[in-house]
């Protein structure tokens, strides 16, 4: 077993050489390292052959994790694996000194692009983007009501372990870090129910005067998805200081858009306990939406309509970012306290309801700033949000509708991945199906062409499911009702049909 643990030793540092994480004049130094680390005092002698280092170090953390698992040098479950290979690999990432010195050199002399290129690259070999995982996910395209959706099925999170579970029921309560996006996280070992940071890294960046920090998603969902978060643990809030630290993002990062979730439940993010961003280097099927409602220039040099597309989208662009922003609190001040009885809005009952979902990019030299209304109020009919997908949905879609939803990339759920195949089947067999999908399963097997082509009928059913979960949770239906009501909000603010 030693001489297996020897050889994977040797190609992890080999790998770490070749992909520019360490020199090759400081091998023997990280051997050593890794020696300590496996509890072993000594390589054994061994013959091995050097190959082309792989795209990834997974296989390598995989074996040597597996070594430790069962030289009983850690329990033996998958989060335990997964907090050692992290600190396995933390060994061999460049400190975070080397790594904002790095970053700002390329910034300075090849540009923000080449910058972040870089560290996305780094990210990826230090085995902190989880590249491995992440290609297990199904993704494809499909045209829908809504436009052409980009739909997931969400693979790359391992389940948990029952043992895993256990253990952290049984942990030490502590508040460090607060959450999983505190700036405290770099380096940390992780616990049971907190993955382990020791190949982490962030970049400081001074937004809106205020330290800020850059960082990407482990299990990213787009291109180059990146976190951009506070450096101090306080609550989401959507206001002016939001709307001018965005702008400062796409000026320090014109490659990259920026958005954020609303601050409310429901219809906000999985956290909202610490103020963050995300943006990244993708295109979403909301950026391609056509128009809705034109509307007239509300200032000189900015253009206005409302996307057509089923979440309730006001689309500003212009070249001037004190415009845009001053037009962003004219709207957000408006929207926090707009009622619409006829359309089902309520800016207030025992709490607040009306936020917004901001989203930034810069374009043929413009910024287009993109504003999603957003209600999170509830109803004995639907408890879990009027403007939610409603229950008929939930057999595929429950969770909130974030800002990635919202922008048409659908996040699904790992379970659909079997629940699908055995859809698939009973259109061809007349197979049992979870009980769940079943009603579903029917209407299927009543569309065109259901037995001969069963993956693309479930696909379409899935991607017309997709959008009826925007359609719920618009504000403004796309009917003549919530086309008056849309108008009435934006005569509101000054705005007028074109």
């Amino acid at each position: 077993m030693d001489t297996c643990k020897t050889e994977w030793i040797y190609r992890l540092v080999d790998f770490a050489v070749a992909r520019n994480l360490i020199e090759v004049q400081d091998r023997r130094f990280f051997v050593n390292r890794l020696l300590e680390a496996m509890a072993m005092d000594a390589p054994e002698e061994i013959t091995y052959a050097p190959t082309e280092a792989p795209e990834t170090a997974t296989a390598m953390l995989d074996a040597l994790s597996a070594a430790a698992a069962a030289q009983g040098l850690i329990a033996d479950s998958g989060e335990n694996r997964d907090l050692f290979s992290a600190k396995l690999m933390g060994l061999l990432t460049p400190e975070p000194s080397r790594v904002r010195g790095r970053f700002f050199t390329l910034y300075s002399e090849s540009g923000p692009a080449a910058a972040t290129q870089w560290f996305y690259d780094l990210c990826r070999r230090c085995d902190y983007i989880k590249v491995d995982r992440i290609a297990r996910n199904i993704r494809f395209f499909e045209d829908t009501p809504a436009g052409r959706l980009e739909i997931t099925i969400n693979l790359s999170k391992p389940e948990k372990d029952p043992r895993d579970i256990a253990a952290q029921r049984n942990a030490k309560k502590t508040g460090y870090p607060k959450c999983m996006l505190c700036a405290e996280n770099p380096g940390y070992a992780g616990r049971a129910g907190f993955p382990a940071r020791q190949n982490h890294r962030m970049i400081p960046l001074t937004l809106n005067g205020k330290l800020w920090h850059l960082q990407y998603s482990p299990y990213l969902y787009y291109g180059e998805h990146c976190i951009v978060l506070n450096d101090e643990h306080v609550p989401m809030r959507i206001s002016h200081d939001g709307f001018e630290r965005m702008f400062d993002f796409v000026d320090q990062f014109p490659h990259y858009f920026i958005g954020s979730n609303a601050d409310l439940p429901i219809v906000g993010g999985s956290i909202l306990s610490h103020d963050h961003f995300q943006g990244g280097n993708h295109r979403f099927p909301m950026d391609d939406a056509g128009v809705w409602i034109s509307l007239k220039d509300p200032r000189a040099g900015v253009s206005a309509c409302v996307a057509d597309w089923p979440m309730s989208c006001v689309r500003l662009e212009s070249e001037s970012r004190a415009d845009l922003i001053a037009l962003a609190d004219e709207m957000l001040a408006a929207w926090r306290k707009w009622s619409d009885p006829a359309c089902d809005v309520y800016a207030e009952t025992d709490q607040p309801h009306n936020t917004i979902t901001p989203i930034l990019r810069r374009e043929n030299g413009k910024y287009r700033l993109s504003l999603v209304l957003r209600n999170n109020r509830v109803s004995e009919e639907h408890p879990l949000g009027i403007f939610h997908p409603h229950a008929d949905l939930h057999h595929i879609k429950k969770e909130n509708i974030g800002l990635i939803e919202v922008m048409g990339l659908f996040i699904l759920p790992g379970r659909l991945k079997t629940e699908l195949a055995e859809v698939e089947r009973a259109l061809v067999e007349n197979t049992p199906v979870p009980e769940a999908h079943a009603a579903w399963t029917e209407e299927l097997r009543a569309q065109p062409g259901a037995k001969d082509d069963p993956a693309a009928t479930v696909r379409r059913g899935l991607g017309k499911k997709c959008a009826r979960v925007l359609a719920d949770a618009g504000v403004y239906k796309h009917d003549g009702n919530g086309r008056a009501g849309f108008v009435r909000f934006l005569e509101s603010v000054g705005y007028r049909e074109a």
